[in-house]
């Protein structure tokens, strides 16, 4: 039996104490809040509930497996799951609108053609086909196996992009998903709905690999999700499933080290000036400066440009949600470009592209007469912009706000309270530099858009959650969890779940 000391409480990390507990080590975690979840945080007032981080859940086989391996009880038996149908609405700038069914390919197309004309259905189709390529050729190394030394074959872009003629350079494929919008689906509603996919990542469609494919592939083909009561749900369920494996939570203690001796991790120094000893440690945060003992790796983003947090409306509305409305309403900019120099540039958005989540769940509310409404946007994270200028919040959410009235009939009648959440809450909030969301990882770009290995150059040190392989993501926060468990038991010869 081992002693791991585990530093956050987020999923990823989570998962991971969870799984090592099962397999006979002794297990602490260490967490800086007072509560757990990490991003999977909730907001109630009034008998309104928000979730403060994502609000679907996509790959719920990644958590079905965690309580499969950790005890009795499914997944299913510790929270409800429904998929949300339709997956999601979209709104864009001509006024054209079309919702995609969840989960079902023909459903999509043929919504597509329906709503944007004859042959739309067929390109989104064919892009998605080859988005399928990509995602069966990066699929093991890059989500469920640790991330190799060699990192070449993750460094080629996976995505079969067509081959384009261009006069007097000749032919080249889409390296960008905003290359494949207009190269490919040759209709800018077709270029909104990818280069939407990409933003609400964090990831620039300008800048990212074409891989990015592989996000609107995972959700159209194995749908998403919501999760009763919000997705602080989950994080209850992951919790509880933690506790009842014998894990030891320590709230309140902000680890400041990661101690070394004779080479490798040996435990963990406390913000009070206690030690603690440890055969393994597991890091399930960003690593804050002088935390580590060894050289760090750079963080996860885009080629030196910042990582994007997100700016959240969270309202109170007076009277029912009215009969027919959408889960998940994307409003789409006007304007890909300017919103996207804004967001990577470190500026707010004129015209935000916005996601507006309604769920139709009496636990997040008071009373049927009455809806919890949440609006989100991608923008740029915490210091480039001053997220704690109260005008500037106020502008910004009064612009957010504008664009969720367009998928939600009378939305400022109804309004009884706002309250606003910004990266300058979610850097206090979960220790994220910036309040910066890490995006899941992507092969392609010279390994640009890779994570951290979960295997640290510091013997006895793993790393695990977003911030490491294979990325952000709630899902892809489960991977780690498993992949870090995978290590410490079976050591240098794992390699990956079958």
């Amino acid at each position: 039996m081992a002693r791991i000391a585990v530093i956050g409480a987020g999923t990823g990390a989570m998962a991971a104490a969870a799984r090592l507990s099962v397999a006979g080590h002794r297990v602490t975690v260490y967490e800086r809040s007072e509560t757990y979840g990490g991003s999977l945080g909730r907001y109630a007032r009034d008998g309104f509930v928000f979730d403060t981080g994502p609000g679907l859940l996509h790959l719920p086989a990644v958590y079905r497996d965690l309580f499969v391996k950790t005890g009795k009880e499914s997944l299913e038996q510790c929270v409800t799951l429904t998929q949300v149908d339709p997956a999601s609405r979209h709104l864009f700038a001509d006024g054209t609108a079309v919702s995609l069914p969840n989960a079902s390919r023909a459903g999509v197309t043929g919504a597509l053609d329906r709503a944007l004309g004859e042959g739309a259905g067929a390109r989104w189709g064919d892009f998605l086909d080859r988005a399928g390529i990509a995602w069966n050729r990066s699929r093991r190394p890059l989500l469920e196996e640790p991330l190799p030394e060699d990192r070449q074959t993750l460094g080629r872009d996976p995505y079969p992009g067509v081959r384009r003629r261009r006069l007097l350079r000749g032919a080249r494929q889409a390296g960008t998903p905003a290359e494949v919008g207009a190269w490919e689906l040759a209709d800018p509603r077709l270029a909104a709905l990818l280069d939407g996919y990409a933003l609400s990542y964090g990831l620039d469609p300008r800048r990212a690999p074409a891989a990015a494919a592989l996000l609107p592939y995972m959700e159209e083909t194995f749908g998403s999700w919501y999760v009763g009561g919000g997705m602080r749900a989950l994080a209850d369920a992951v919790y509880e499933r933690c506790l009842a494996r014998k894990v030891d939570f320590v709230f309140g203690a902000e680890v400041v080290r990661v101690s070394e001796k004779d080479g490798r991790a040996a435990g963990v120094e406390l913000a009070d000036g206690t030690g603690v000893e440890a055969d393994h440690v597991v890091l399930g945060a960003q690593p804050a400066p002088g935390l580590l003992p060894v050289r760090e790796e750079p963080p996860a983003g885009t080629q030196g440009a910042p990582v994007p947090g997100r700016f959240l409306v969270m309202l109170s509305l007076r009277n029912a949600r009215e009969a027919g409305a959408v889960h998940r309403t994307v409003v789409h900019t006007g304007d890909p470009g300017a919103e996207q120099e804004a967001v990577f540039g470190g500026r707010t958005a004129h015209e935000p592209t916005v996601t507006v989540l309604r769920p139709d769940d009496p636990a997040t509310r008071p009373d049927q007469e009455h809806e919890a409404v949440t609006l989100m946007a991608t923008v740029a994270p915490h210091g480039p912009v001053d997220w704690t200028d109260g005008a500037l919040r106020e502008r910004f959410a009064e612009v957010v706000t504008g664009r969720g009235a367009e998928a939600v009939p009378g939305l400022r009648g109804r309004i009884l309270h706002a309250e606003v959440r910004t990266p300058a809450e979610t850097a206090a909030e979960t220790g994220a530099g910036g309040g910066s969301v890490p995006p899941p990882a992507l092969a392609g770009a010279g390994g640009a858009y890779l994570h951290p290995g979960n295997r640290s150059p510091l013997p006895g040190l793993y790393l695990a959650g977003g911030w490491s392989h294979p990325g952000g993501g709630t899902a892809h926060a489960g991977m780690s969890g498993a992949l870090v468990a995978g290590l410490v038991v079976e050591g240098d010869g794992f390699r990956g779940s079958r």
